[in-house]
């Protein structure tokens, strides 16, 4: 067993969404993208697994509905925080 197959749970889904959500606007760069997916995954329980089906298996269906609802309310105050200082900084 290494450390590379242990993972948080939450990492790649929320960078991938983070980035979804950006990707059109020009004022936003790699680092803004980066800095709001580490505020959102701070906002996040950490989940540790070494397979994604590992916690998908043992999550009752309303606890996949809250932990998908909490992603997306932390990636969208993630975001708005996020740009709402770059937005100040440049002011």
């Amino acid at each position: 067993m290494s450390i590379e197959q242990i993972h948080n749970y939450y990492e790649r889904l929320v960078v991938d969404e983070v980035f979804n959500r950006v990707r059109d606007n020009p004022d936003v760069t790699a680092d803004m993208v980066a800095d709001m997916a580490c505020v959102a995954l701070n906002r996040l329980p950490a989940r540790y697994v070494r397979h994604d089906v590992d916690l998908v298996f043992y999550l009752t269906e309303a606890e996949r509905h809250q932990s998908e609802a909490a992603m997306a309310n932390a990636i969208s105050d993630a975001i708005d925080l996020v740009l709402t200082r770059s937005q100040q900084g440049n002011g």
